[in-house]
């Protein structure tokens, strides 16, 4: 299972702390509510047993008395049945009756002359039952009805619990709230970094942002003057390096056209040996502009009104191809906002890998997805093989076409160079099938159309 994110998981952890909160909050209430009304109506059915309970003693406190008419006079109401135990008969209100739903235990209670009281249910209804003795071992019993006290729980627990659903609903939006208040800086902070990691080393986060950030800040800034200093002395130090390689190969080229324009006048062996040398040579110069231009990629694109159209034209003929490669997609804009230097070097180099290693391009196609630009080189060769697909912008990294060419004079950082130039842009290079056969590279260039 995916790891929840960090807001997900602080906003959860506020839900469930929320309702737990609300739920022992509304328990607690519960009960104590509960346990209130009900020893509330207890005491209240109690005082008005002993009450009627006198009044019938005192009914029954004749020569011959009407039991029916002595309980008939009671004020009790609809919520209280009296039921009187006397000579080993029962008499309800209105006449004898030979049943009772007064629990044994509590009967031999009251008749051993001490009052009870017991909740119990009688047909499927709460009721309290209270038993006073009488003289003569006579028991008068009250019956309530506590139905009405049972809805009454019904509706505050329905009540405390949609109160409980909204406090965890509450809890959770404070969650989000705070998480997306509390990781704004963290999201500056992540900006940044794709923005360094396309290049642009001018980045920085303002301190001032948030006090308890400001450590934060500053060991960023630090990190990425850092960073920017050690990437600058490392392309310095490749540039450098290739204009130091310049001067003495430019020498050693013009030394061998020497020999390469003499070769007739030299044994076969000289000759060959000069052929090769001079390919090499030729080889090295390539490695060298390309080491100085992956220098150079760095550097944040530079960014124009293009029409790459036709500058893919212009360099389709540079190379001697045909301009009906170039095909422009319906609805594609004609001018892009891309840095011209490193287009034009990212269409060289995909023509020449498809040159080289493809049997040569079939089609260029320029598209837009959005605000996306994207750039599509196909060729007519084997195709990448998928394990090769990421490596293969690598540098110095050949994928396995180019070994079974081995006599092609690449430098292995040709499709690095495009990449590099693609995240230059903020976008990526990736290499596929194209169908019907052949390999299709793809760059796709964010936010460079409208």
């Amino acid at each position: 299972m995916r790891r929840l994110g960090l807001r997900a998981r602080v906003t959860a952890g506020f839900a469930v702390g929320a309702a737990l909160l609300a739920s022992s909050m509304a328990l607690i209430s519960y009960d104590l509510t509960r346990r209130t009304l009900l020893d509330e109506r207890e005491r209240t059915a109690v005082r008005a047993a002993y009450f009627d309970a006198a009044v019938v003693s005192t009914g029954l406190d004749t020569d011959q008395p009407d039991v029916r008419e002595v309980l008939r006079s009671l004020d009790t109401g609809t919520a209280r049945r009296p039921l009187l135990y006397l000579d080993g008969h029962w008499y309800a209100r209105t006449a004898e009756t030979t049943s009772t739903r007064v629990p044994n235990a509590l009967q031999q209670r009251v008749r051993a002359g001490q009052p009870a009281v017991q909740r119990v249910r009688l047909a499927g209804q709460p009721t309290l039952l209270v038993g006073v003795p009488l003289p003569d071992g006579a028991s008068y019993y009250e019956l309530t009805s506590l139905r009405e006290l049972e809805e009454t729980f019904q509706v505050l627990a329905l009540a405390l619990t949609a109160v409980a659903i909204m406090v965890a609903g509450a809890g959770a939006a404070f969650g989000w709230y705070a998480t997306r208040h509390s990781l704004r800086p963290l999201t500056a902070v992540a900006d940044a970094a794709e923005r360094i990691a396309a290049g642009d080393f001018t980045t920085r986060l303002t301190p001032a942002t948030d006090p308890d950030l400001t450590r934060l800040s500053t060991s960023f800034n630090d990190m990425v003057d850092q960073l920017a200093r050690r990437i600058e002395r490392d392309r310095r130090f490749a540039a450098d390096v290739s204009h130091e390689l310049r001067s003495p190969l430019q020498t050693l080229s013009a030394a061998t056209s020497v020999l390469a324009r003499r070769r007739d006048h030299h044994d076969e062996r000289t000759a060959t040996a000069a052929g090769l040398v001079a390919a090499e040579i030729d080889r090295f110069q390539q490695l060298v502009n390309d080491l100085i231009e992956l220098a150079r990629t760095d550097q944040p694109a530079q960014r124009e009104s293009v029409d790459v159209g036709s500058l893919a034209r212009e360099v389709c003929r540079a190379h001697g191809l045909s301009e009906d490669l170039v095909r422009v997609e319906p609805g594609t804009p004609a001018d892009w906002r891309v840095d011209r230097r490193r287009i034009e070097q990212v269409l060289v180099n995909l023509l020449e890998n498809a040159t080289r290693y493809g049997g040569g391009p079939v089609a260029v196609r320029l598209s837009a997805a959005g605000a996306t630009a994207i750039v599509e080189v196909d060729d007519e060769g084997p195709g990448v093989p998928v394990d090769d697909r990421e490596i293969i912008f690598d540098r110095f990294v050949r994928g396995r076409a180019a070994h079974a060419r081995a006599g092609t004079d690449g430098t292995g950082l040709g499709l690095a160079l495009v990449a590099q130039h693609a995240t230059a842009h903020g976008g990526r290079a990736t290499a596929g099938d194209r169908p019907g056969g052949g390999a299709r590279f793809r760059v796709e260039l964010p936010g460079s159309v409208e």
